[in-house]
């Protein structure tokens, strides 16, 4: 006690001493630690204003977005507009650059929501748009450029980043990005924000070698499922995919299958060890995932609409491309002449129209039917009778240099609609992948004699020019430098517009449209929906096709589809309505119908086409048809057979083929034993065939083409059409035909006379005084003043205008001047012989020889006798029969005068005497010669009268087309 008493008696100066230095060092450090933290404190204070005032100043130009403002920007993505065969069949997807699919979160499987929760955003349901500590390690590891970047924002944060900012690296981007990430998690619930996340993500390619966009695409272009359907697996490799859409991607640009999957499945284990740790999936579901075979899941590719129907895609493009672009420029109070007028206008319009339908995922329906697409399709690149391909030299573009290519013949169809102006079905072409050029809609080519119901006979019928039963004169004529012929090269005479629409003739058609060519005519094709027409045109040459630009398969057509309209035209479409994708019809096709014809003229043209096709130019289709209907159309051929057209058109649809080179050039007049205008109408056939295996009640209707009230049937002089005279009744020319009551004829006809006359070297005269009587004639003779009628110089050129068909040949044409004696004998008739129990002989060089007398003289006799008389107009020829003669013939001249006579010349056994001895029992009879008969006149036609001005043509006619002016040769006016 005394010792510890000690030590504590030492120890205190001590104690003191620490104590005292320990509150000493206590206070100061206390002190320092307080002055630390104010200086800490103030520091921080004017950090974080600094701080703030920076964040303030990156943040200033950005707008305070509104929820309605936000809602649009992150809901504004692109998605891929679908189109539609008729009946909302489904047909594919319009081009995009990347392929989108819009998808409810309520179709979107749980494995997909969990999977790229535990892998882009673990605490997504936590925070409020941002997660401080995420962004602190993400700006500390980029300012010490670390080289392991965790990353630092949301899926509200990445879905700012796409919707409604830039890919650009800056504080500047990343500062807005969070302020928007604050307001919009204020403003949207998190299934919303997820949802939109999950439809704008880039997740790589599709089996087609396509980019995709959402997780709707992604499931059905790498799996070939709905995104609801996703497995947990693929659920797993989806959720991987964003963090490198084209390095994890199993397919490759062209649409095939990597060969080294590894980096994809790697990322799919990872995603799925996120979600076990995550608690989103159990042991044996991760175990069970882990064993996923990628390869073997993995989707085939699907044809894109435009590989499966890529002249009907691109159309469809085309045309929904222009009703958008006039909405949104007549929304702006633009009218669309305003911006044909102004390229650099409409170029803009154009972009912009182009841009909405590829971002805003419409549902385009067309009038498509596609069965009928489909065989039509078929058919068209199948068919074996086109013709052969021909050389022709292009531009190569790769090299630049010129070379050689076998270019094949291409075809053109369109079938429409009547009544709604539906586009039913069409063909582009034979092989989209040579040649891309839409023949149906894109390509204005000569439509040759397809022209002449559209332009020549309706125009004229409409104004009164002409009637069906109208007689135009199939002679030669000249329009400046221009001599137009028709396709057999020949002329025909007097011919009804009937007939020559049914034959195609050129001439007839040419005066019918040159009756009305002061009254513009070419009003009535741009009523009918034709665009190509130019300034050039009009001349008497665009009645046969002549245009200077063409025209195209679809607007030919629908200019038929008039006629069978009665005279309505109703412009062809093929977008039956636009919706936006939530069901909103944007646009919806209206018909409009614009009066081009009357009635009565639309009929009377039908009229006359179902001649072409019962027994004229078109008349094989009915042959190769496989039903019937009321059928009325047109063959058409262009100059040097470039252009081989034929339009047909009944009660319910037109439709019409067109076949040719892309370069123009002459197609094969006979190819595999059919003449190219078969050819054609083969093709035509197969066609409806095919249309009408689909649809039956719409390309067959039962029911006919309707006369309307206002048509009359009438009788007429098929030399004038006027109304029948008692001489045009004596010559069997009266003809009935159909007319509008309105140009009815009423006058009658006086272009004949009954006389006499004389024949020398085929032209008939005035019965001089002195010629024998024996080779007088009387009968119907056309009147001098059918001449200027006609304008015609000559009578010689007034005999082309006889058909040389039955009931014309009892025509006679006569100047009216008497022939002129030559004052001597004619000279001797030469080349008289015997063959097949006739006499012949060879006409006589003189120019007064009005007919020939034959004399005979029987077996064992030199005594000759007259035995016949012929006219020089008649056949040169008399039967004689087989008995024993001697013949000679004379010619005799117009004042009586006989010509020496001719070599003798002797049938069977003739014997000039008789043979000196004889048995009494074996004298022969001396029989007369027989009488020769002289050539039988030309025969009189014993029917009645055809109730059409022409007789009916053979069944099967030749297949000869008609042929077109070249443009250059057309004549002014």
């Amino acid at each position: 006690m005394d010792k510890f008493k000690t030590w504590y008696s030492k120890f205190m100066p001590y104690k003191h001493r620490t104590v005292k230095g320990f509150n000493i060092t206590y206070g100061v450090v206390w002190n320092l630690m307080l002055i630390f933290f104010v200086i800490g404190l103030i520091a921080a204070s004017f950090g974080g204003g600094i701080g703030a005032g920076y964040f303030a100043s990156l943040v200033k130009d950005e707008p305070l977005r509104t929820y309605s403002s936000m809602k649009k920007d992150i809901y504004n993505f692109e998605e891929t507009s679908q189109i539609y065969f008729s009946d909302s069949v489904y047909l594919g997807k319009l081009r995009a650059d990347i392929e989108r699919q819009e998808v409810k979160i309520d179709d979107i499987s749980k494995h997909v929501k969990n999977a790229v929760i535990a892998t882009e955003d673990e605490f997504f349901y936590e925070h409020d748009g941002v997660v401080p500590k995420a962004i602190m390690r993400a700006l500390f590891q980029e300012v010490t450029n670390s080289s392991n970047r965790s990353g630092g924002s949301t899926l509200t944060q990445q879905l700012i980043k796409n919707q409604i900012l830039t890919d650009e690296v800056s504080f500047d981007r990343k500062a807005k990005e969070i302020l928007l990430a604050l307001r919009l998690e204020r403003f949207f619930e998190k299934e919303e924000i997820l949802e939109a996340y999950l439809n704008v993500a880039d997740l790589g390619r599709n089996a087609s070698g396509r980019n995709i966009a959402g997780v709707q695409a992604a499931a059905q272009g790498i799996f070939g499922v709905d995104a609801k359907d996703l497995s947990l697996p693929q659920s797993a490799f989806i959720a991987g995919l964003p963090q490198s859409p084209f390095g994890y991607t199993p397919f490759t640009n062209r649409g095939e299958i990597k060969e080294n999957l590894d980096a994809g499945t790697s990322r799919m284990k990872t995603v799925l060890r996120r979600m076990y740790a995550k608690g989103f999936i159990t042991q044996a579901e991760y175990d069970e995932a882990s064993k996923f075979d990628l390869r073997k899941s993995l989707a085939k590719a699907k044809p894109s609409s435009i590989e499966q129907y890529p002249w009907l895609t691109y159309e469809i493009e085309e045309r929904a491309t222009d009703i958008i672009l006039t909405q949104l420029a007549e929304s702006d109070g633009h009218k669309m002449d305003e911006l044909k007028e102004n390229k650099e206008l409409y170029a803009e319009y154009k972009a912009l129209a182009d841009r909405n339908l590829r971002q805003n995922g419409y549902k385009i329906h067309t009038t498509i039917q596609k069965d009928i697409y489909d065989k039509m399709k078929t058919i068209a690149e199948s068919y074996e009778y086109y013709g052969s391909d021909k050389p022709e030299v292009k531009i190569d573009k790769d090299t630049g240099k010129k070379i050689q290519v076998q270019e094949p013949v291409e075809v053109g169809a369109v079938l429409i609609e009547n009544k709604t102006g539906k586009i039913i079905s069409f063909v582009g072409g034979r092989n989209h992948k040579r040649e891309q050029v839409n023949h149906a809609m894109d390509t204005p080519r000569s439509n040759g004699s397809t022209m002449k119901p559209l332009l020549a006979y309706a125009p004229a019928m409409e104004t009164g020019a002409i009637q069906p039963g109208s007689v135009l004169a199939d002679v030669p004529m000249q329009i400046g430098e221009w001599n137009p012929k028709n396709f057999d090269g020949r002329f025909h005479g007097f011919t009804s517009a009937r007939y020559a629409l049914e034959k195609s003739y050129n001439i007839p058609a040419i005066k019918s449209y040159i009756k009305v060519m002061d009254q513009n005519p070419l009003n009535y094709l741009k009523k009918m929906g034709v665009t190509t027409i130019s300034k050039a045109d009009g001349g008497p040459a665009t009645s046969i096709g002549g245009l200077t630009n063409g025209i195209t398969v679809e607007e030919n057509v629908n200019a038929y589809a008039t006629f069978a309209n009665g005279g309505k035209f109703i412009d062809a479409y093929l977008i039956e309505k636009i919706e936006t994708k939530s069901g909103e019809v944007i646009y919806q096709h209206k018909s409009k119908a614009v009066d081009v014809f009357t009635p009565q003229t639309s009929y009377l043209t039908i009229d006359m086409m179902r001649d072409v096709i019962k027994q004229g130019t078109g008349s094989s289709a009915k042959n190769y048809l496989s039903f019937s209907a009321d059928w009325a159309g047109k063959t058409g051929t262009s100059q040097d057979y470039k252009d081989i057209w034929f339009v047909g058109t009944n009660p319910n649809v037109s439709f019409g083929t067109w076949i040719g080179y892309d370069t123009p050039k002459s197609v094969q007049k006979d190819y595999k034993g059919m003449s190219y205008s078969r050819r054609n109408i083969l093709l035509w056939s197969k066609l409806m065939n095919a249309a009408h295996d689909v649809n039956p009640g719409l390309i067959a209707p039962k029911e006919t083409f309707k006369m309307p009230g206002g048509i009359v049937q009438k009788s007429y002089c098929a030399l004038s059409g006027d109304l029948p005279s008692k001489m045009c009744q004596q010559a069997g020319l009266v003809a009935t035909d159909l007319f509008n009551a309105k140009f009815v004829p009423t006058k009658n006809d006086d272009s004949l006379t009954s006389g006499k006359y004389v024949f020398v070297k085929d032209r008939a005269y005035k019965v001089p005084p002195s010629a024998p009587s024996e080779f007088v004639q009387q009968g119907v003779m056309l009147k001098k003043e059918i001449l200027q009628k006609h304008n015609l110089s000559s009578f010689s050129d007034l005999k082309e205008l006889l058909p040389n068909k039955t009931n014309w040949g009892n025509i006679v044409v006569t100047d009216g001047n008497e022939i002129r004696d030559n004052g001597s004998a004619p000279s001797q008739v030469s080349g008289v012989r015997i063959g097949s129990g006739r006499l012949n002989w060879n006409s006589s060089g003189d120019s007064d020889v009005v007919g020939y007398r034959v004399y005979a003289a029987g077996n064992f006799s030199k005594n000759f006798k007259k035995v016949a008389s012929i006219p020089a107009s008649k056949s040169l020829s008399a039967s004689i029969g087989g008995s024993p003669a001697a013949y000679y013939v004379v010619a005799v001249d117009v004042a009586g005068r006989e010509s020496p006579a001719s070599a003798t010349v002797t049938s069977g056994s003739y014997q000039a005497q008789k043979p000196k001895a004889l048995p009494a029992d074996s004298k022969p009879k001396d029989p007369k010669p027989a009488e020769p008969k002289p050539a039988d006149p030309k025969p009189k036609d014993p029917k009645p009268a055809d109730p059409k001005p022409d007789p009916k043509p053979p069944e099967k006619p030749a297949d000869n087309e008609e042929e077109t002016p070249p443009k250059e040769e057309k004549p002014n006016g």
